[in-house]
């Protein structure tokens, strides 16, 4: 484990032990994952901002910490990145956006850096976000196009784009995502990743985010294992957040290899109207039938729910007014046209009609109660389609208003709250990643973690054609 690309796709928990065993120092690992990002980042458009004198200071520090034997925490040296939404001291948070001062106080940290910074972490810099994270694509008027190392002319998916095309492409093994209607688990399907969005809470979030109950943090990572590991840092407590979860004494990693034998999974090819092309179907649908190989009682079943996507555009066209509330009128101009024609449609939604989209999604959230007494999890594919084009924002035109059209069954467990991942499953003939999601009841994101290791036990590696 002495070359650089060994070290780029070596899990965290790797890294770890070979500091452990002094085989390998952060600082030795930081500036080989450091030499592949500076060569990397002109291709992939990644990182916003790239902090190489921060991250060596911090992972001196941490090699001095591993030399006396005295680790800070369970991350120690472990290289990792921030999305540009999430508050990180010293650093500017420009969301994406111009409309953004970079030149003001920037000396907070959010819950999750703050928790990372505790437990030792080194962090690389900040990722790339479409602006204010409202859309589920890589380009912002800020930062331009972050493409996708499965396929440069194709986008990593967003909102959590650098990240994703970052962690794909061995630029570190832990990166800080958001998700408030798909963006962690659409980047990850379509870059080939781990991605959780926990339980609504388990990770606390500040400054809260105009999307409200929809907006989760969480997790990218290449294995499940470093995904548990880096849950236990980030669900750690923290007062700003009124909405978190209770603290709890809970390593994540406890019991990942029990298995799913006797659980009974409900698979869900369409959820009952979406459209999804074959290739995928045809990959999940394997994927559904491997559970089976592990012990699991599979049952294919249909719709489950109507759509919601009428429900949650209200909430996320609403959320979308609110942020561009608190900028000048006069500034539209410097924003994505697609989040100001987001913005407009949620300017002239009602009181009464926001909360009768809210009532959708609690009801939402009671039908999947009642759906998770009969069976421990749902199954369904993660992307109907494959990763689009860059700079193509519909994948049909013809049928598509929104990009909320083209990831029917990622928003509905934004609505209900849920755990649900995003988990590799095999690659389309093109040899672009296609991903399964995993959805578990209110809570029971160790089960979901649980049945993504058994799965990920049957799947071989695989690596973008950028990883050498």
């Amino acid at each position: 484990m002495s070359t650089g690309q060994d070290i780029a796709y070596a899990p965290a928990t790797s890294l770890l032990d070979l500091y452990r065993k002094r085989e390998l120092s952060p600082v030795e690992a930081i500036r080989l994952v450091f030499d592949r990002l500076d060569r990397l980042q002109p291709k992939l458009n990644a990182f916003c901002i790239v902090d190489h004198d921060g991250a060596l200071a911090a992972a001196q520090e941490s090699e001095r910490r591993w030399h006396r034997g005295e680790a800070l925490g369970r991350l120690d040296g472990v290289p990792v990145t921030i999305k540009d939404l999430i508050l990180t001291r010293g650093l500017p948070t420009l969301r994406g956006s111009r409309l953004v001062d970079p030149h003001q106080d920037w000396s907070e940290d959010a819950p999750a850096t703050a928790r990372l910074r505790e437990a030792g972490a080194v962090i690389l810099g900040k990722t790339t976000t479409p602006e204010f994270g409202w859309k589920a694509l890589g380009d912002s008027p800020l930062t331009g196009i972050t493409r996708n190392p499965w396929g440069l002319a194709r986008t990593p998916g967003g909102s959590s784009a650098g990240a994703a095309a970052a962690c794909a492409a061995g630029i570190g093994p832990l990166h800080v995502a958001s998700d408030g209607a798909g963006s962690i688990r659409i980047p990850a399907a379509f870059t080939g990743l781990f991605g959780l969005k926990p339980s609504f809470g388990r990770v606390p979030a500040y400054p809260l985010s105009a999307m409200g109950l929809l907006a989760h943090l969480g997790p990218i990572a290449r294995t499940v294992g470093d995904t548990a590991l880096m849950l236990n840092v980030l669900s750690a407590p923290d007062h700003r957040d009124p909405y978190a979860l209770p603290p709890e004494d809970t390593d994540w990693r406890d019991g990942l290899e029990g298995g799913v034998h006797g659980w009974r999974i409900a698979y869900s090819p369409t959820l009952g109207y979406a459209k999804v092309d074959p290739e995928i179907t045809a990959a999940a649908a394997a994927a559904a039938r491997q559970f089976e190989t592990l012990g699991a009682v599979v049952e294919e079943v249909g719709a489950i729910f109507t759509s919601p996507r009428e429900a949650l555009f209200t909430l996320w066209a609403a959320g979308a007014a609110k942020l561009l509330d608190a900028y000048p009128a006069d500034k539209r101009a410097l924003v994505d046209p697609g989040l100001v024609a987001t913005a407009a449609e949620g300017e002239r939604i009602s009181a009464v009609d926001y909360l009768g989209a809210d009532l959708v999604r609690t009801a939402l959230g009671q039908q999947m109660a009642e759906f998770h007494q009969k069976y421990d999890l749902l199954l369904t594919p993660m992307m109907p389609i494959p990763a689009l084009p860059v700079g193509q924002d519909l994948n049909d035109p013809a049928t598509e208003r929104h990009w909320l059209d083209w990831s029917p069954f990622s928003y509905p467990f934004n609505m209900t709250r849920q755990p649900a991942a995003s988990i590799p499953c095999g690659l389309t003939g093109s040899g672009l990643p296609i991903g399964l999601q995993i959805v578990g009841p209110l809570y029971a994101d160790a089960r979901v973690l649980r049945a993504a290791r058994a799965f990920e036990t049957t799947q071989p590696e695989r690596r973008p054609p950028l990883a050498p």
